[in-house]
């Protein structure tokens, strides 16, 4: 998928069955739904793939802890069916995307005995709505063994713990083989392409006006239906639609903070059940690293947010409270903010009591818009907003959905512990082979091609991303700017921001001959790449 390609495609089509506006996972999950369907699909997205709330998750793919204590506690039939068709949904994109996802044990310590029957209780309740898609049974574990397997934890007045599993997964990533396999499937998806104005026909909307960012040229784009999948952004595009359109969301703010690998062991997460404001915290090892997260406190929609004092400051004092290392900011290796768009109630007291299920909404003049939701239950939400499509537009799609069994690009033949003969065929170092197997799945090989080209030259000292991944993103993953190679192909922004800024300038050097970068533009991808590492990401 190389997005000059792309963008030449979506100036050849005369009238697409649907445009699409938004990148993240429900704009990318829609656009292989519709395309699966065959129909002919155009998706734009502003900036990259998954740059904004899909990339800063708390990298789990799970039904919703905090979302079913909630259901249970108001009796609330919405959190219940989340959490619910959340479990469902978990078990379908650890199949379809097992080079992404994988199952993860998680740790809940107890320090008071009478947190033992109502956590174990909670935690055997959230196996019981997963039925067949559980991936681990729940259980009661005694002190000893949840020092053991997380070492980190204060042994001061810990009683015991519950062992409890949920999917981990590289959202970034997913999102980008979301959009690769949605173009095999057919659909002309672009990225760093912003809608200017929506076109109407007889009232009703019928495509939109287009600007690529990167070469500064404007054109049209005609469709029979347009979807607004903007996540915070859902209110600005329906003001487009119409100008008195009333808000839909609120916005909230999630940070996280990325430590080094010492504070959480490579194969267990924990989950902190009842934070000082009755939150629930997350530490789990990702890439090499421990990720903390996350806050949750209203906000302002902004394209790239940044984490504030106060939100950082929360999250250290918590490590600290349930460590028994010493943590400070000297520590944090990489921040970041993600805002997450929530349908609007008037009688939520906070952003953290809204709820998160998704919402459909067409409007007077036909635009179609899907908000809400979660990263995990993206599939569900594209398969409805289809169907919805299909009615609202009048759309002859070929086939049902079939997305369930649908592989992600990388997933199809896939099979762990193939790393060690990746290894062993491209003389690759043990943990540089299990990167690219994770992160390419059975495209793996292709890349390694690629990096033994460039004579397996590692693109930064002491991470295990290669110069050759650099310009396979460039021919096959649409990067049309160096800050979407370092923050999403590959999550080394995300991860350590030092290590991004010293290898920005050989990931412009790589990239330039691949995508006709001149002076200039180098100088201009160096100062972006710049603000966004010294900055908000």
């Amino acid at each position: 998928m190389e997005r000059a390609s792309q963008l030449a495609g979506l100036r050849q089509e005369q009238v697409f069955d649907l445009l699409v506006i938004g990148g993240g996972a429900t704009g990318c999950g829609i656009a292989l739904d519709a395309a699966s369907r065959g129909l002919s699909v155009a998706l734009v997205e502003k900036n990259d793939f998954s740059e904004g709330t899909s990339s800063r998750s708390t990298k789990l793919v799970h039904g919703g802890v905090r979302y079913l204590e909630m259901a249970v506690k108001r009796f609330d039939r919405t959190q219940y069916n989340l959490v619910r068709d959340g479990l469902r949904e978990r078990g379908l994109l650890l199949k379809n995307a097992p080079h992404l996802s994988s199952r993860l044990p998680l740790v809940t310590p107890l320090y008071s005995w009478w947190q033992v029957p109502y956590i174990f209780a909670g935690l055997k309740f959230y196996d019981l709505l997963a039925g067949k898609a559980g991936i681990g049974h729940s259980r009661l574990i005694g002190r000893k063994e949840a020092l053991a397997r997380f070492p980190m934890l204060k042994a001061h007045g810990l009683k015991a713990g519950v062992l409890y599993y949920d999917g981990q997964f590289n959202d970034a990533r997913t999102a980008v083989a979301l959009a690769m396999t949605a173009a095999e499937q057919g659909a002309t998806v672009v990225s760093h392409v912003e809608v200017t104005a929506l076109l109407k026909e007889g009232g009703r909307v019928r495509g939109a006006e287009l600007l690529d960012r990167l070469s500064g040229t404007s054109f049209s784009l005609r469709a029979r239906g347009v979807v607004n999948a903007t996540g915070p952004f859902t209110d600005q595009v329906r003001r487009l639609d119409d100008p008195a359109a009333p808000d839909l969301l609120k916005v909230s703010s999630g940070i996280h903070i990325v430590l080094d690998q010492r504070f959480a062991p490579p194969d267990t997460g924990l989950m902190i059940p009842s934070t000082e404001d009755g939150r629930v915290l997350f530490v789990l090892p990702w890439e090499g690293h421990a990720l903390v997260g996350t806050t949750d406190e209203e906000a302002e929609v902004d394209e790239h947010p940044r984490a504030r004092p106060e939100e950082i400051a929360y999250l250290l004092r918590h490590v600290r409270r349930y460590f028994d290392l010493q943590v400070d900011e000297g520590d944090i290796k990489a921040v970041w903010a993600g805002l997450r768009p929530l349908v609007y109630a008037a009688d939520a007291g906070n952003t953290a009591r809204l709820a998160r299920d998704h919402f459909i909404q067409g409007s007077p003049s036909g635009l179609l818009t899907i908000t809400g939701g979660k990263w995990t239950t993206y599939r569900e939400m594209a398969e409805d907003v289809v169907d919805q499509a299909v009615k609202s537009f009048e759309l002859p799609p070929r086939r049902p959905c079939h997305t369930a069994d649908i592989p992600l690009a990388g997933g199809v033949d896939y099979h762990p512990g193939g790393d060690c003969a990746l290894a062993e065929r491209f003389s690759l170092p043990p943990k540089t082979a299990l990167h690219l197997h994770r992160a390419y799945g059975d495209r793996a090989a292709a890349v390694a091609e690629l990096a033994r080209a460039a004579g397996n030259r590692p693109l930064i000292e002491g991470h295990p991303y290669l110069e050759g991944e650099v310009i396979y993103a460039a021919r096959h993953e649409a990067v049309g700017r160096a800050i979407d190679l370092l923050a999403r192909r590959l999550p080394l922004a995300l991860l350590d921001r030092a290590a991004a800024l010293a290898a920005l300038p050989r990931v412009i050097e790589l990239l330039a001959p691949e995508l006709s970068w001149d002076e200039a533009r180098r100088g201009e991808e160096r100062r972006l790449a710049e603000e966004r590492l010294t900055g908000a990401i």
